[in-house]
């Protein structure tokens, strides 16, 4: 007896695995796929309060996840693209998205997983475009999401007789606050509240627990969905941490709120259907739906009130420490040495990204102090990068080892492109934006969109550029190099885009030319530098020819 109910337990507990993986699988391809789109969609969605909240349910609709939602609008806020009403609008939002996608994802569609599966699988192997790859992950994951659903149904109808689980049962239906906390741990555990409601709603349905501790629960779902964004932000700026504290206090405080509401009032959920699962659904999303409608109006005052909580600080903290990684006792030791090197010139990357994150909004309104930031942070990367050099250059080991040689050579390079791009930053752009303010002139709005995206997409290679000296990963690498010359079409056709603004006779395109197009090319330069990092990767695995990527 024992041990078919271990058997039964395995069985359900690789269901929800399975269901775990399947939903990270869906929003890691989104990411790759259409994560560009859905930046940029995020950032234009500032003119109102209604048009962020959609652009926040649609993005986490996609991303299958409103914790991925809450990371992309943190990028935002960090950089001063959006301000914390938006962020916590577009939170609220992406919290009534993940609703959506629990019902979608517990819907008939469940009849086309094996579809979803043969092509996705076709279409990740058989293609060699990164996008059409991406959109065969997806496909695998929404097919294996489906099954892991039809597993764990399975795999539960024997508990629904036990003993035990009867002894389970009526022990969370008389304690809905402990249900309630235990969903919670549960959905921060697997990091995903999406995938936590579809465990609970799927065992209502099986008769595994009963109706009222399956509302706790998925109610527990909303507070522990809201603390996994809680703690990826812990080291965010003030405003970040504000947006999704406040979230955090709306969606859990609400969520514990009604638990309590339902234990008075236990026969609300009646009128959202007639089967348990339908009605555990449903809560969820009339939930969410009823919190945006209720905070939408409120949410400056909501925003204004957490912020006595959070207050701001005179200086807020780096986000890397200021030690540097370099260890002089690891100079004999060449391993070791070149491993402390990497993580110093992570640090510096890092600066260089902040550096980069930050410049754009000075072409919207200069900022002195914001400059001089910059300006400081040019100065530290130049440091850095020169004590990384001489570092290297003290890296020996023993006689005929020439490939400490070549290594300490590419990080140097490493090194010296990381400073070039925060010159490029500092005295170009910067300098580009000094010389607007000066004399008051303004990009045309289709001008500014465009170098704003632009601006984008070199933030995220950036960001890809970092990932490939932490992980070394050939495959990351090549994405690299791809970019870059993604990069050099896209300036291209941004640059024609303007001289045909200037044919039109445009004024502020005509007085703002050399700006915008300097800032065209100084972005690319950018872009550049970081890309170099993947070339020695790449070369020493093979998959670079003399002048280009080999074939794949």
């Amino acid at each position: 007896m024992v041990g078919n109910t271990m058997v039964i337990l395995l069985n359900l507990a690789s269901a929800a695995a399975l269901l775990i993986w399947s939903v990270r699988l869906v929003r890691t391809g989104f990411e790759r796929a259409f994560g560009g789109q859905l930046r940029r969609w995020l950032r234009l969605s500032t003119s109102s309060r209604f048009k962020a909240a959609a652009c926040g349910s649609l993005a986490a609709i996609l991303l299958q996840s409103s914790t991925a939602v809450a990371v992309l609008m943190a990028g935002f806020m960090t950089a001063g693209t959006i301000d914390g009403v938006v962020g916590l609008t577009i939170l609220l939002g992406a919290d009534l998205g993940s609703a959506i996608v629990a019902q979608l994802l517990n819907s008939s569609l469940s009849v086309v997983a094996p579809v979803l599966l043969l092509a996705g699988v076709v279409t990740f192997l058989r293609s060699s475009r990164r996008r059409l790859r991406q959109i065969g992950r997806i496909s695998v994951g929404l097919a294996l999401l489906f099954m892991s659903l039809d597993l764990i149904r399975a795999a539960s109808t024997p508990l629904i007789d036990g003993q035990q689980s009867m002894t389970v049962i009526l022990y969370l239906a008389d304690e809905p606050s402990a249900a309630f906390i235990v969903a919670a741990v549960f959905a921060w555990l697997v990091h995903s509240s999406v995938a936590a409601v579809l465990l609970f709603v799927t065992m209502a349905g099986q008769g595994i627990i009963p109706p009222e501790a399956a509302f706790a629960m998925v109610l527990g779902a909303n507070l522990g969905g809201s603390l996994i964004a809680l703690v990826l932000t812990l080291k965010s700026g003030v405003a970040v941490r504000r947006a999704v504290l406040a979230n955090l206090l709306l969606r859990g405080g609400g969520a514990a709120g009604l638990v309590y509401l339902l234990s008075v009032f236990p026969e609300i959920p009646r009128a959202l259907g007639a089967e348990p699962a339908q009605q555990v659904l449903n809560l969820h999303l009339a939930f969410n739906a009823a919190l945006l409608l209720l905070c939408l109006p409120l949410v400056s005052l909501i925003y204004r009130a957490v912020s006595l909580i959070v207050a701001d600080s005179n200086a807020e903290a780096d986000a890397a420490a200021r030690d540097s990684a370099l260890d002089p006792d690891a100079l004999d030791t060449p391993k070791r040495a070149f491993s402390c090197a990497v993580r110093e010139l992570v640090h510096i990357g890092g600066q260089v990204e902040a550096m980069h994150r930050k410049v754009i909004t000075l072409f919207d309104g200069f900022d002195e102090m914001a400059a001089q930031a910059i300006r400081a942070q040019n100065q530290s990367v130049a440091q850095r990068s020169l004590k990384v050099r001489i570092y290297l250059a003290g890296v020996h080991g023993k006689e005929g080892e020439e490939e400490i040689g070549t290594r300490a050579i590419d990080l140097a390079g490493i090194a010296a492109n990381l400073e070039a791009a925060a010159d490029m930053i500092s005295r170009k752009m910067v300098g580009l934006a000094e010389t607007m303010s000066l004399e008051n002139l303004r990009f045309s709005q289709d001008g500014w969109s465009d170098l704003t995206d632009f601006h984008d997409t070199v933030y995220r290679n950036l960001q890809l550029s970092i990932s490939v000296m932490m992980n070394e990963d050939p495959s990351l690498a090549r994405a690299l190099v791809e970019q870059k010359e993604t990069v050099r079409d896209i300036a291209q056709k941004l640059e024609k885009k303007h001289l045909y603004r200037l044919k039109q006779g445009l004024s502020e395109s005509i007085e703002t030319s050399s700006i915008h197009l300097d800032l065209l090319r100084s972005l690319k330069a950018v872009n550049t530098s970081f890309a170099m990092i993947a070339y020695p990767l790449l070369s020493d695995s093979g998959q670079l020819l003399e002048s280009r990527l080999a074939a794949s």
